[in-house]
Order: structure tokens, then sequence, then C-alpha cells
């Protein structure tokens, strides 16, 4: 699926509404093939966003897990540590 859509739940703080908008964005691109919608297909690629945008909300509000929740500052830092490992760089 699309690498830049990152796991959303079960994060202290929770995840953001723009976090969520996001990665919905990023969902109705791989979906539509799009990475900008032409004008004909603008009001139709800005619904559909908005729709899954929603579903996720619900969905994430809705996911109960007894684990603890994570931190994403201590995430996105193992995620850095991965990527320079990876690639070699720090970014």
């Amino acid at each position: 699926m699309c690498r830049s859509i990152k796991t959303l739940f079960n994060f202290d703080p929770p995840a953001t509404d723009e976090e969520i908008r996001a990665a919905s964005l990023q969902f109705v691109r791989k979906l539509s093939g799009f990475h900008e919608p032409s004008k004909a297909n603008e009001a139709i690629f800005n619904e559909t966003m908005a729709e899954v945008a929603a579903v996720a909300q619900k969905l994430l509000s809705n996911l109960t897990t007894q684990a603890v929740p994570r931190n994403g500052e201590t995430e996105a830092a193992k995620a850095r540590a991965r990527a320079a490992q990876r690639f070699g760089t720090a970014s």
C-alpha cells in the first residue's frame, strides 16, 4: 500500500484531524492514481477524501485495545533510526 500512510491508532496523544486527513489524501491518491486531480475530477476527489477521513475518524474512535498507547515522538525517533540504518543517512 502507500508507504506514506502511517499507523494512527493507539497513540498518546491521539492522531490529529490533520494526520487523518493526510492519510486519507494519500489513500485517495493511491486509489485514483492522481497526485492532483484534473479540474473535471477535483470535486469528486475532494468529496471522496472527506468521506474517507470521516470513516477513518469513526474507525479510530471506535477501536479498542488493552495495549499501552504508543508515544508519537518515540515512534518517530525509531522510524528515523530505521531510515538511517536502511539508507545510511539521518533525515
